[in-house]
């Protein structure tokens, strides 16, 4: 029986909806509750759910299409009415027998996407280490996926032997793909054959390296490649199209360094040309997270009026304070005590005061919000991420250090979840690790503000009348001008400097 589905209630004011995405094409397999489109509305993003289990007959409504509730968007047939051939994808000649050649060497196993996070319909097959005839432990590796956020590693979920790649290297997948078929309790089998590209007919010379294409390199490798201080020239890739692998970081890392070559004839000089500067040039495809970056960045400046404004705080209330209980504070709490906790806790305190710095428009409305989620900007090999620690106003200066330095952990490792990463209501970024000395931090839309550390720098001021040396910061708000004026802004980061330059006000609230 066909089952129909339609645009769900979208609220009391809404009249017509967008169909943004369909997340299946007709002929695929649903399951209850499986998403199946998101439709946009001028409010909110709404995901629509299968009814039933079975198979997308037809899709009425289109991507790009404009519907009103309870419009018709695609019929369904159930799962009892469609034949178990009729819900299996059509398999040639090819694709039968090595159905049959997995069923006599054991039981397969389907090796499915991940889940990706709440609002991630998408991934890109980054790096497979493994290839077709390999065997595999349980919870061994297989590939890396990227989304637009983080890189996600998929184990084996049995032992056996990699059977078949069915989404290859650079291959987009949705969130409940099928990536690969394992044929569980099998023995791998060792390739004899020689590559094609070592051949050479006789006579032939040295063989040319064929030119490497613009291929992406496997996110482990950069991270790899990063850790180790290896230039990428000195690494050889043996992924596919020459892509470097972790491996070949590791080998070219432990390998030792060739002899310099004898001085070649002094030549002479010719003037440069273009191709001379092609030839050095490499050309390396955007990952999904720098590219995701790019955009958010440039979008926060096409949309939002960005303004920064400036002041400076003295360090040395802190800095005395934490050389006074940094031991007690770590052999009570088992973590050490940083600035970070400092900072959270004063933006939280100046939050309360100006609460448009941490509110954020919608539409034609401004949304306050009643809670502090402070996102904590962190570098990784791939780029910046700003994973949320969730109501750091009401948490303590221990658990907002572990909190931390668990989320920064997580981020270099690209273990974040997009569900660690999504709410924040204010951000803090800190150049002052890489050793920035003033700069303008840009807006992580849709937020209003965000707060810019730099590095502590000693430098004469006067106090009390006397030129005295003090451990000095500069701070940056860049902030929304479209929702919080000059005012606000300027009243919001000397707030932020009387607590940090006298902590007891964060003890006394005041």
């Amino acid at each position: 029986m066909a089952v129909e589905l339609r645009v769900p209630t979208l609220g009391e004011s809404v009249s017509e909806a967008t169909v943004a995405t369909w997340f299946k094409k007709p002929g695929d397999r649903v399951a209850v509750d499986e998403m199946l489109c998101e439709l946009e509305t001028d409010k909110v993003t709404v995901e629509v759910p299968s009814p039933v289990a079975g198979k997308l007959a037809e899709i009425v409504a289109p991507e790009g299409a404009v519907v009103a509730p309870n419009a018709l968007l695609a019929q369904i047939m159930e799962q009892g009415d469609a034949g178990p051939e009729e819900m299996l994808p059509k398999a040639d000649a090819g694709t039968k027998a090595q159905e049959g050649q997995r069923n006599m060497s054991g039981k397969s196993v389907d090796v499915m996407v991940p889940t990706l996070g709440e609002s991630v319909t998408e991934a890109t097959v980054a790096t497979w280490f493994k290839k077709v005839g390999d065997s595999v432990a349980q919870d061994e590796m297989l590939c890396e996926l990227e989304t637009d956020k983080v890189s996600v590693e998929v184990p084996a979920p049995a032992a056996g032997v990699l059977a078949e790649i069915l989404a290859p290297e650079g291959a987009t997948v949705d969130a409940s793909a099928k990536l690969a078929i394992i044929t569980e309790g099998a023995a791998g089998v060792a390739k004899a054959e020689a590559p094609a590209a070592a051949v050479q007919s006789p006579g032939a010379g040295p063989e040319t390296p064929a030119p490497r294409k613009d291929v992406e390199d496997a996110p482990s490798a950069k991270k790899a490649m990063a850790e180790a201080g290896v230039s990428r020239d000195a690494v050889t890739g043996t992924g596919r199209d020459g892509r470097v692998m972790k491996e070949d970081v590791a080998r070219a890392a432990s390998a030792p360094q060739a002899a310099s070559p004898a001085p070649a004839p002094a030549q002479a000089p010719r003037a440069p040309s273009s191709a001379d500067d092609a030839a050095r040039e490499e050309r390396v495809k955007m990952t999904r997270l720098r590219a995701t970056i790019a955009r958010r960045l440039k979008d926060a400046q096409n949309t939002a009026a960005m303004l920064t404004t400036y002041n400076e705080v003295d360090m040395k209330g802190i800095m005395d304070l934490r050389n006074t209980y940094k031991d007690q504070f770590e052999k009570k709490h088992k973590v050490k005590l940083g600035f970070m906790s400092f900072f959270v806790k004063a933006c939280c305190h100046a939050l309360k005061e100006v609460p448009e710095v941490n509110a954020e428009i919608d539409g034609g409305d401004v949304v306050y919000k009643n809670f502090v989620h402070m996102g904590v900007a962190v570098g990784t090999p791939n780029g910046l991420v700003v994973p949320v620690v969730r109501d750091a106003d009401q948490k303590s200066f221990a658990r907002i250090e572990k909190e931390i330095a668990e989320l920064g952990t997580r981020a270099r490792d690209g273990k974040l979840t997009m569900a660690e990463m999504q709410g924040g209501t204010f951000t803090i970024s800190n150049g002052g690790v890489y050793g920035s000395l003033m700069s303008s931090p840009i807006l992580n839309p849709p937020q209003s503000g965000i707060l810019g550390m730099h590095k502590i720098q000693d430098r004469p001021v006067v106090v009390d009348g006397q030129i005295v040396i003090r451990p000095m910061m500069y701070l940056a708000l860049s902030y929304d001008h479209r929702i919080v004026d000059g005012k606000g802004a300027v009243t919001f980061l000397v707030r932020v400097k009387e607590a940090l330059e006298d902590p007891r006000r964060l003890l006394m609230d005041l």
